[in-house]
């Protein structure tokens, strides 16, 4: 057997590409992930060192990023640090898939049980048996490929079990433990590594370290991903839309209620949503939409606000996953966006309640003066409202008498005198 040592290309100084992965594992930290990934690929660098701390995420995102860790020719090392990080759930997953595991004291590792976002999975379920079935596998065989503990990595997804970092050296789980970067780098150099080209030894003295950051439209991914931005997105759209189709004309509300709901439903996409709770808030939107034309009261407006309430405490309630809408960030979102809506269908109520003010409607129940008699079958002259106008009453009621308006006939007012007057 011959052995590979992980050498740069001709005329190109070694390299260690170093990345911090953060926050729950998504389809933006995929593509993050992936994008430093095939670069230090294609500039055959020493190693890539990923320095991880993730409640876990999408399967599927993590699927895309293993499958990426089994194709590259560069060693691959992930280190849960710093001292209070964790890989947990997918994290665990990724920790097994890499050609070094290592953690740094203080951090954990484990409880990989899969979580069904859909409420159609749950345990003890034949769909629910199915996908901890397959991950089960899917764990099994990362942690055979690495010569890792296959009997932990079952253990983690069916019982959901944890292991500090100590623990997780003594069950073979990792490779190492390390206080830092420059002490894990130390430790790891001469270290034979089998990766997707063959068996490799890894140098790493006196081999420099590049920083691999995230680029804008991946950090746009990243954190639209975070279910307390998606969601002040979704509550923006919807005020803007509200606003603008209960008060045409304004545009910017519009214009901008658009924007944010696009890149809310976007977001929706990129996060495991619970199907119950997006149902409710699609309710909710559409007794917004009905409030708009129907009138109710505020009857659809209120029903959409219990709708939305309810389908929002749902929509991300994944702990285990660390998808959950902050409390203190939802509440003050959620208030500020009912009193809108309400001081909207107050407003709006008020205006179809109010007797009108102009034009001939708004003559009935105004006084006026009488300025020439009305008598029995005669029309009279009365002032009202700035403007002189025929009139007539059922009795006789002499020029000077104060009278109130009726009704309107025509281009004639019907007036009764005062009963002061009487």
């Amino acid at each position: 057997m011959f052995l590979l040592v992980a050498m740069p290309v001709a005329g190109q100084a070694a390299q260690i590409r170093a990345m911090s992965l953060t926050g729950s594992v998504n389809a933006g930290s995929a593509a993050y992930f992936l994008r430093v990934l095939d670069e230090a690929n294609r500039d055959n660098d020493t190693l890539l060192l990923v320095e991880l701390d993730t409640p876990g995420g999408l399967v599927s995102s993590l699927r895309q990023m293993v499958q990426g860790v089994m194709a590259s020719r560069v060693p691959v090392v992930v280190y849960v640090a710093p001292s209070g990080a964790q890989a947990a759930s997918a994290g665990a997953l990724l920790l097994l898939s890499a050609n070094v595991a290592a953690m740094a004291p203080g951090t954990e590792t484990g409880a990989a049980h899969p979580v069904d976002i859909s409420g159609g999975g749950e345990k003890g379920s034949v769909m629910g048996k199915k996908i901890e079935n397959d991950l089960a596998a899917f764990a099994r065989s990362l942690a055979q490929k690495r010569g890792r503990s296959p009997e932990w990595a079952e253990r983690a997804v069916r019982e959901s079990i944890a292991s500090t970092a100590s623990e997780a050296l003594a069950a073979g789980v990792i490779d190492t433990v390390a206080d830092n970067r420059k002490e894990l780098l130390v430790s790891i150099d001469g270290r034979k590594v089998e990766t997707a080209i063959g068996e490799l030894i890894i140098r790493t003295t006196n081999v420099p370290v590049k920083e691999a950051s995230p680029t804008f439209g991946e950090e746009v991914m990243m954190a639209i991903a975070d279910p307390n931005i998606a969601y002040f997105l979704l509550l923006l759209g919807l005020a803007g839309l509200w606003f603008e189709l209960s008060t045409p004309g304004a545009v910017l509300p519009g214009v901008a209620g658009a924007i944010a709901l696009v890149l809310g439903a976007w977001a929706m996409q990129l996060l495991p949503v619970n199907v119950t709770g997006l149902l409710l808030i699609l309710l909710a939107i559409l007794f917004f939409g009905l409030e708009i034309f129907v009138v109710s009261s505020g009857a659809l407006a209120i029903a959409g606000l219990v709708a939305l309430f309810i389908g929002s405490v749902m929509v991300f309630n994944q702990p285990e996953l660390g998808l959950v809408i902050n409390w203190w960030v939802f509440l003050p979102l959620f208030l500020s966006f009912s009193a809108g809506v309400l001081l909207l269908v107050f407003v709006v109520f008020r205006s179809t309640r109010r007797k009108a003010i102009s034009g001939r409607e708004g003559l009935v129940g105004e006084t006026g003066t009488v300025e020439r008699a009305i008598g029995e079958g005669k029309d009279g002259k009365v002032f009202v409202h700035g403007e002189l106008w025929d009139a007539s009453a059922n009795g006789l009621i002499p020029a000077g008498s104060q009278v109130t308006v009726t009704g309107i006939e025509g281009m004639r007012l019907m007036v009764k005198q005062n009963s002061k007057e009487e």
